[in-house]
C-alpha cells in the first residue's frame, strides 16, 4: 500500500469535497479521484460514498481514518528515527578506556560535552587494558577505544589511530618519601633501589613497556613491589608507601594528601591514543568529533 494513498484518503476525508482536496494537495482532480479509487481496490472497499452533491465517508472509510492516520504518524517516525540515527543524534555507544581515561581532562570535558549533545544516545564504558581494547575493536565490540603508549600501536588492517595529547610522565611517591624531599628533580635511574608499584601487564601494556626499557638503557632491573589491577589501586598501594609510581602529568590535577607528584629530570611521555575501525558507526563519528575539538583546544 502506497503511503501517498493513504495522504489523498485523509485529505479528502477531511475537506469531504475532491477539488477542495485535489487544490490542498497541489493535484488536479481526475488524478486524486483515479488515487482514491486505485486504494478502495486495492482494500476491496468503499471508503467514500459520493453524488454529485456530496462525498461521505462509508462506515468502512470512517474506522479506516484513524488507522490510516496512525500509519502515517509511524512512517513519519519511523522516518524520523533513521536521520536522527544517520546524525548520531540516537544509538548506542560503547567506548574502551585504560584505567586512567576518565581522569583526564579531555576524555572528563568530551563525555561530559557528548551527553549533553546526544543524551538519548546509550552509552557503554568499559575499562580495558590496550590489547583487549584493540581486538574488541576489531571485532565490534567496542566503537572506539582510548589507550596509552609511547609509540604507535601495532593495529590490525582496518583500523586506525590517533595521538590525541602527548604528556610528561610524573613520579607520584608517598610525602616522606626520600625522593619527594630532595631538591633536584630525580631520574629514572634514582628509582634502581625503589620498590615500584605498577599497573598489571595486561592493563599497563605499553607504558610498562616502555619503562622497563628506559630502567634497562639507564643500568638496571626495577623493583617491582606490587601489580595493581586498577587505577584506585595503584594510587592506594603508593599514598600508604608501599612504592612508587609513574602517571601522567594529567593526572597531577588528582589531589591525595599522602602524594606527592615530582617532575623527572630526563623527561618520560606518554601518549593518549584514540583507536578505532576506519568505518566508524554515526554515533562514534559523532563522539570522534567531540574529542578531537578537546585535544585541539588543550593542544
Amino acid at each position: 500500500m502506497d503511503l501517498r494513498h493513504l495522504r489523498y484518503f485523509l485529505c479528502v476525508a477531511e475537506e469531504m469535497h475532491f477539488g477542495r482536496a485535489a487544490r490542498r494537495l497541489g493535484i488536479s482532480q481526475p488524478p486524486l479521484s483515479q488515487q482514491i479509487r486505485a486504494l478502495e481496490d486495492e482494500l476491496g472497499v468503499r471508503l467514500f460514498d459520493r453524488t454529485s452533491r456530496r462525498v461521505k465517508l462509508t462506515e468502512a472509510g470512517m474506522l479506516f481514518a484513524p488507522e490510516a492516520r496512525q500509519t502515517l504518524a509511524q512512517a513519519d517516525h519511523a522516518a524520523q528515527t533513521a536521520r536522527r540515527a544517520q546524525r548520531g543524534e540516537i544509538g548506542h555507544l560503547a567506548l574502551g578506556f585504560t584505567p586512567s581515561g576518565p581522569f583526564v581532562q579531555i576524555v572528563g570535558n568530551a563525555l561530559s560535552r557528548f551527553r549533553d549533545a546526544h543524551p538519548e544516545v546509550q552509552l557503554s564504558l568499559q575499562e580495558r587494558g590496550r590489547d583487549e581494547q584493540i581486538a574488541r575493536v576489531e571485532e565490534g565490540e567496542l566503537d572506539i577505544g582510548l589507550i596509552r603508549g609511547s609509540t604507535k600501536p601495532c593495529l590490525p588492517k582496518g583500523m586506525v589511530s590517533r595521538c590525541l595529547i602527548t604528556e610528561d610522565m610524573l613520579l607520584a611517591v608517598r610525602a616522606d618519601h626520600p625522593l619527594a624531599v630532595r631538591p633536584a628533580d630525580p631520574q629514572i635511574a634514582d628509582l634502581a633501589d625503589v620498590p615500584l608499584v605498577l599497573y598489571a601487564p595486561a592493563i599497563g601494556a605499553g607504558f610498562n613497556e616502555h619503562f622497563l626499557a628506559l630502567c634497562d638503557h639507564a643500568g638496571f632491573q626495577p623493583r617491582i613491589a606490587h601489580e595493581a589491577s586498577s587505577f584506585a589501586t595503584l594510587l592506594g598501594l603508593v599514598s600508604a608507601g608501599f612504592g612508587a609510581t609513574i602517571l601522567a602529568r594529567s593526572l597531577e590535577r588528582l589531589h591525595i594528601d599522602t602524594l606527592v607528584y615530582r617532575r623527572l629530570d630526563a623527561p618520560v611521555t606518554s601518549r593518549l591514543l584514540m583507536i578505532h575501525r576506519a568505518d566508524l558507526s554515526p554515533t562514534a563519528h559523532a563522539f570522534r568529533a567531540v574529542i578531537e575539538a578537546e585535544a585541539a583546544c588543550h593542544g
